[in-house]
């Protein structure tokens, strides 16, 4: 078993000190953590390991300006000597910033010559602390060199955007992508039925099982067919789905008394999806099959039944339509839940094994819930958000995102209440204009990568019941929050 050992700032806050039992260790060729233990002890933070091979640790920490992040260190050995903690952090930003940027110029970035030097003068900072280590002086001066760090790579990732953006609308005035929201189970009205098409080109109609059929063989189709005729009044692209979403709480209540019966589990769920898609396919020809399914803790089933069950579904579904278009969820994409499972496929692994299977997807969806556990992501960086989306495109199918960030860290009675808001936050927290800021740049990000097809939010309203809490784009009263016109603007001036 390896060891690495390392020194933190002395008085760390109990909460800071709770949070950082959320490292993990992470490497091989798709960058996933590793089966991970970790205590903080004496002002150490000792991380053990079963691999022998190197990697690098992310931890969460506070950055000034850029919120509490999963930041990563660069490879590191082990040793007997322990790590100085935030000078590894600082050098595994830097480092990642230094190789993007260069990246990015070779392939025709202009790079701001302000940016450049501001790069350049961060690496001296950071030489200068790293040098003087492990005076005290040394590790207050990383520090700042990672806040530095998080900003120019903050500034970095929104010259590309930008710069990427020009050069798809030389080509394009208007792009094809999709901006999409996930509706609930009613038809909107009042002042936010006027709202959703000016802002959105497409909605998911979710046609969640568990609304759908709350016993078994007994369907309620009422709400959802008039949504749907809400949905074809207003003009709008539609895509149906998730219709199995595998994460806590969101299967039928009585699937729950077939437990290990892997046969009658499937059969209930293509019976379902072969229900659904028989009824609904001449209105809706796309269709997000799955959501989870790559790391469901549920019914005792194991990585390669969900991956035989996700196949199946797919055939099931193309047994009443071939020509319909196939999406698969993927939750957690930076694989968290790994750090605390032995599991054999990483959530990228998962995904590329359903493509060898030949399942001929349309797109894989990214779920990209931030701030939210435990089913979410740890907040990360626009930078290491790019870089994600960089390693599934190496899959060779389009890719989706989902996205979701609270406005609120309060309790959300119409949120499922496994669910917290405690995974970190982005900039200045949680708020309706950190909300904004946060959906402007995370969907400007997927939406400029040409590999990316479209971007959908995870809900609509947050006075339904909702799974993420406080991500709607509506609030309790049916306001609209800012972010909703930061999507409106970011449509009407990138897509059709």
């Amino acid at each position: 078993m390896g060891t690495i050992n390392l020194q933190l700032p002395a008085g760390l806050p109990a909460e800071a000190a709770r949070d950082l039992e959320r490292a993990c260790v992470i490497g091989g060729p798709d960058n996933m953590p590793w089966p991970t233990q970790v205590r903080v002890q004496n002002d150490r933070l000792i991380v053990r390991r079963d691999v022998d091979e190197s990697g690098c640790l992310v931890a969460p920490w506070q950055v000034n300006g850029a919120g509490r992040l999963m930041t990563g260190t660069a490879t590191l050995m082990e040793r007997d000597s322990p790590y100085q903690f935030q000078i590894e952090l600082a050098r595994g930003k830097i480092n990642q910033l230094r190789c993007q940027a260069f990246d990015w110029r070779s392939g025709g970035l202009q790079m701001p010559p302000e940016l450049a030097d501001r790069i350049r003068n961060i690496s001296i900072a950071f030489g200068r602390a790293a040098t003087q280590a492990p005076a005290p002086a040394a590790t207050q001066q990383a520090q700042e060199a990672l806040a530095l760090g998080c900003t120019a790579a903050d500034d970095l990732v929104r010259a590309y955007i930008d710069q990427v953006f020009q050069v798809r609308h030389q080509r394009q005035p208007k792009l094809d992508s999709t901006l999409g929201c996930r509706l609930g189970s009613v038809v909107p009205t009042g002042p936010a039925a006027g709202l959703i098409a000016p802002a959105f080109n497409t909605v998911y109609l979710p046609l969640a099982w568990k609304s759908i059929e709350p016993s078994e063989a007994s369907y309620s189709w009422d709400e959802h067919d008039a949504l749907l005729d809400w949905i074809e009044s207003q003009n709008l692209n539609v895509v149906a789905g998730p219709l199995i979403d595998f994460a806590p709480n969101r299967l039928p209540d009585w699937l729950g008394g077939w437990e290990r019966d892997l046969h009658s589990i499937a059969s209930f769920m293509c019976d379902y999806v072969e229900t659904v898609v028989q009824r609904y396919h001449t209105r809706i020809r796309c269709w997000q099959l799955t959501g989870s399914s790559n790391c469901a803790a549920v019914l005792s089933l194991g990585e390669d039944e969900l991956l035989w069950l996700t196949v199946r579904l797919a055939e099931a579904a193309r047994q009443i339509d071939s020509g319909l278009e196939l999406i698969i969820g993927i939750a957690q994409p930076w694989g968290e839940y790994m750090a605390a499972e032995d599991r054999t496929h990483s959530p990228f692994i998962f995904a590329d094994t359903l493509i060898r299977a030949g399942l001929n997807l349309a797109a894989v969806d990214l779920e990209w819930v931030m701030g939210v556990s435990p089913h979410g992501s740890y907040c990360r960086d626009l930078l290491e958000a790019s870089r994600l989306l960089d390693l599934y495109a190496l899959l060779g199918v389009p890719l989706q995102l989902t996205l979701g960030y609270p406005s609120s860290n309060t309790d959300d009675d119409n949120a499922d209440p496994a669910l917290r808001v405690d995974a970190g936050h982005w900039h200045q927290g949680f708020s309706p204009e950190t909300q904004a800021d946060w959906a402007a740049s995370f969907a400007a990000l997927g939406l400029c990568k040409p590999y990316v097809r479209g971007v959908n939010w995870v809900h609509l309203a947050d006075d339904e019941p909702h799974q993420f809490p406080h991500c709607g784009l509506l609030d309790p009263a049916g306001n609209p929050k800012p972010a909703l016109e930061r999507l409106r603007k970011l449509r009407e001036e990138h897509l059709k």
